[in-house]
C-alpha cells in the first residue's frame, strides 16, 4: 500500500484495504472508493488494535493490516458487490438488538443450484430458512457461486454439501447463543472442515476456494476461517 492512504483514494489498492478489513472481521462495502464508511471502518480497526485513531493507513495500520492481506489468487477484476443494505452488519455482542428475538424473523432463501444434506446426502436441499435481513445478500453471494463455480467445482470443493443455517442453539462450549440461532451463519461440508481444522486440512481453505469466500467477504459477511483459522466450514452475517 501507499504510504499513508485515506480519503478520496480509488483503486485496486483501495479494494485490498477493504477486503483485508472484512478479513480482519469488519463490515464494510467492498467498492475500491476510499469515502466516509472506509474511513470509519480504519478507525475500529486502528482502536481494536490500540493504533493510533485518524481513519488513515499510515506505515503502522498498513503493517497491522499485513496480516490479513494481501489475499493471494484474489481476482481483481471482478466487479465488487456491496451489502445490499446500507447498514454494516453488526458485531457478535450486538446481533440481538439488530436482528431481533432468536429464531424470529425468518424467510426462505431458495438456492439457485441444488445441495445436498452434508449429514445425508440422499436428501436434495433446494432451499432453507434465513433472517429477513440476510435474505437479498445470500441470494446475490449464491448466486454469484453459482456463475463462479460449475456443478463439478461445486462438488469438488464441497460447497454444495449444506451444513446447516437456523438452528436455535448455544455456541459450542460456551453460553451465549450461536450465530445460527437467528438465520444468519450457513455451514458448509462440515466433515471436511470440522470445528477445529486450520488452513493446513480444511478443504475450503484450498486455493480453489478462495473465489468463494471473496464472494462472501465482498457482501460482508465474515468467515471464521479466513479470520481466526477455525471453523472453516462457517460464514456468517455478524462481525467479531
Amino acid at each position: 500500500m501507499s504510504n499513508i492512504l485515506q480519503r478520496g483514494a480509488k483503486g485496486d489498492e483501495v479494494i485490498a484495504l477493504q477486503r483485508a478489513l472484512v478479513v480482519a472481521g469488519i463490515s464494510i462495502a467492498v467498492d475500491g472508493n476510499f469515502g466516509p464508511g472506509t474511513e470509519e471502518s480504519i478507525r475500529q480497526f486502528q482502536e481494536d488494535r490500540g493504533l493510533d485513531i485518524d481513519g488513515k493507513v499510515g506505515p503502522k495500520t498498513a503493517a497491522a493490516l499485513l496480516h490479513f492481506a494481501p489475499i493471494e489468487g484474489i481476482n481483481r477484476s471482478a466487479p465488487p458487490v456491496a451489502p445490499v443494505s446500507s447498514s454494516k452488519w453488526p458485531r457478535q455482542s450486538n446481533v440481538q438488538s439488530f436482528y431481533g428475538d432468536i429464531g424470529q424473523h425468518q424467510t426462505t432463501l431458495v438456492l439457485p443450484f441444488t445441495m445436498k444434506l452434508a449429514w445425508d446426502m440422499d436428501k436434495v436441499v433446494t432451499r432453507f430458512s434465513v433472517h429477513e435481513k440476510v435474505h437479498d445478500s445470500a441470494k446475490t453471494c449464491f448466486e454469484r457461486i453459482a456463475n463462479a463455480y460449475d456443478e463439478s467445482k461445486r462438488a469438488a470443493c464441497g460447497l454444495d454439501l449444506f451444513g446447516g443455517c437456523l438452528n436455535v442453539r448455544k455456541m459450542r462450549g460456551g453460553s451465549s447463543w450461536s450465530m445460527h440461532s437467528w438465520g444468519i451463519a450457513i455451514d458448509f461440508d462440515p466433515e471436511r472442515n470440522q470445528l477445529k481444522w486450520g488452513r493446513d486440512r480444511a478443504r475450503l481453505a484450498q486455493p480453489d476456494c478462495e473465489e468463494f469466500w471473496r464472494i462472501w467477504e465482498d457482501a460482508g459477511w465474515l468467515s471464521l476461517g479466513r479470520a481466526r483459522n477455525y471453523d472453516w466450514m462457517h460464514v456468517q452475517a455478524a462481525t467479531l
